[in-house]
C-alpha cells in the first residue's frame, strides 16, 4: 500500500517523498511487517499540542504523535510530526534538518512495528533502531 504524506503547513513540502516511502516500506519489511494504510501529517507545534491535549491529556510540546491502527503484521496509522519541533531538535542536536526529520519519520513507523520508548531500556533500543536505519539510508 502507498504511504501518504500530507502537509498542513503551506511552507513545508517533503523532499524525496518517493525515496522515503520506499525506505519506510523497507523498514517495515525488515521488522517483519508490511505497510497497510500509513499517513504522515506534517504540522505546527500548536496543532500537535492540541492533539496531545485532546487525545493524550498531555500539555507538552512533542515532535511526534502516532495513532496506531495496526492489525496483525499490517502496519497502519496516522503519524503527526511537528516541523517546528524537528527544526528545533535539529539545531539542539547539531544535525541537518533532513537527518532529524528522517529520524522522526522512522521513529513513527518503528512505533507501529511495536517498539516502545517510555522506559530507558526501550528508549535505548528505539534510538539504536533509528540510528541503524539512518545509517542504512545514508549508505545507499
Amino acid at each position: 500500500m502507498p504511504i501518504d504524506f500530507h502537509s498542513l503547513l503551506p511552507s513545508f513540502k517533503l523532499k524525496n517523498s518517493k525515496k522515503l516511502s520506499e525506505f519506510i516500506h523497507l523498514i517495515a519489511f525488515t521488522e517483519e511487517h508490511e505497510i497497510g494504510e500509513l499517513n504522515y501529517i506534517f504540522c505546527s507545534d500548536k496543532y500537535l499540542l492540541e492533539l496531545n491535549k485532546q487525545y493524550l491529556n498531555h500539555d507538552t510540546l512533542t515532535d511526534i504523535i502516532t495513532f496506531d491502527y495496526t492489525a496483525h503484521d499490517e502496519v497502519s496509522g496516522d503519524v503527526f510530526i511537528s516541523i517546528d519541533r524537528v527544526k528545533e531538535n535539529a539545531e539542539t542536536f547539531k544535525q541537518p534538518f533532513q537527518t532529524e526529520l528522517n529520524r522522526v519519520l522512522f521513529h513513527g513507523v518503528l512505533h507501529l512495528c511495536g517498539y516502545k520508548d517510555k522506559k530507558p531500556a526501550h528508549q535505548k533500543a528505539m534510538r539504536a533502531k533509528e540510528d541503524f536505519y539512518l545509517n542504512l539510508l545514508n549508505n545507499r
